[in-house]
């Protein structure tokens, strides 16, 4: 009696929209699994760059307590060497030409012509195309989350690229992807900004000044990570962290891992043999199909 009478309750409240659409999926997700998986994807990210791919000067590291001086402490760029055959390649290519479709001010609408829409899809499917990819959507097949992977890429699709709005409710000015891997300027300041091929573009077309940083990781090879300062076309960024060398199908696997699994809370990661958080969050005032939530913002964790 009591197995059925919390089974209607589920569904009740299932139907009055208390529970997201994959929490009932997700239940036999543990830490561990997500961990290992996570060490599965980090071993599997062929595309990510090598020492002789990509050279880094991180300059000045100053304490935590100073990240919201503003002060340009390194002279230099931050990137040294990014290799051409490295952002030749189809994940990085893909990703390149999703960079130049948005607005950086919120506020100002979003429109995605067919040809955008057409580069969206292309991102996803050369993702699904790697190995790494495919791990995960292996697993969260295997947890009954996605029963294709058509349908793992249109939730994708929606999760990452569908519009909503950051401003006034109205105007869809944002989405996961702007803000996560693109940046926006919201406030006066930047938000979001957490791609390293983002970055080193920014650098290269001289609109962007590498301060500082406050934070560099464990890692001796690529995916490194640094928690940054620096300034966005006249707008400064306290702290954006993120993951340096690491593919853009990576960066999209191990967010896309954690919003999944623990939307809206701190997941715990492991790469190479050491522990990271990666903190997500939803984006609870709108939504798309079954109710499902937007990605607000992803980002590593960094003391």
């Amino acid at each position: 009696m009591k197995i059925i009478l919390i089974l209607c309750l589920s569904i009740t409240l299932i139907s009055q929209g208390h529970f997201d659409s994959l929490d009932l999926s997700l239940a036999n997700v543990s830490d561990a699994e997500i961990k290992s998986l996570s060490e599965t994807l980090y071993k599997l990210d062929s595309n990510r760059a090598t020492a002789s791919e990509l050279l880094i000067d991180p300059q000045t590291l100053i304490p935590s307590s100073q990240t919201g001086s503003g002060n340009d402490l390194s002279p230099q760029p931050l990137f040294k060497v990014v290799s051409s055959t490295l952002l030749s390649k189809p994940t990085y290519e893909a990703f390149l030409d999703l960079l130049d479709n948005y607005k950086k001010m919120t506020g100002e609408v979003e429109d995605v012509p067919s040809h955008e829409e057409q580069e969206q899809d292309s991102f996803l499917q050369q993702t699904m195309n790697t190995n790494l990819g495919k791990e995960l959507f292996n697993f969260l097949h295997s947890k009954g989350v996605y029963g294709s992977q058509s349908e793992f890429l249109q939730d994708l699709k929606m999760m990452w690229f569908g519009l909503y709005s950051r401003s006034d409710g109205v105007k869809l000015d944002s989405s996961g992807f702007e803000h996560i891997f693109v940046g926006e300027i919201k406030g006066g300041k930047v938000s979001g900004f957490h791609s390293w091929v983002q970055f080193y573009q920014c650098e290269k077309q001289g609109i962007l000044n590498y301060y500082s940083h406050s934070f560099d990781g464990p890692w001796t090879t690529y995916p490194d990570v640094l928690g940054m300062q620096f300034n966005w076309d006249g707008y400064f960024k306290e702290l954006g962290s993120a993951f340096i060398g690491c593919s853009p199908e990576f960066d999209l696997a191990i967010y896309s891992l954690c919003y999944i699994t623990r939307p809206g809370k701190k997941c715990d990661v492991s790469l190479g043999g050491h522990s990271l958080g990666i903190q997500t969050y939803t984006w609870d005032k709108s939504s798309y199909g079954d109710g499902k939530k937007f990605i607000g913002s992803a980002y590593p964790i960094t003391p």
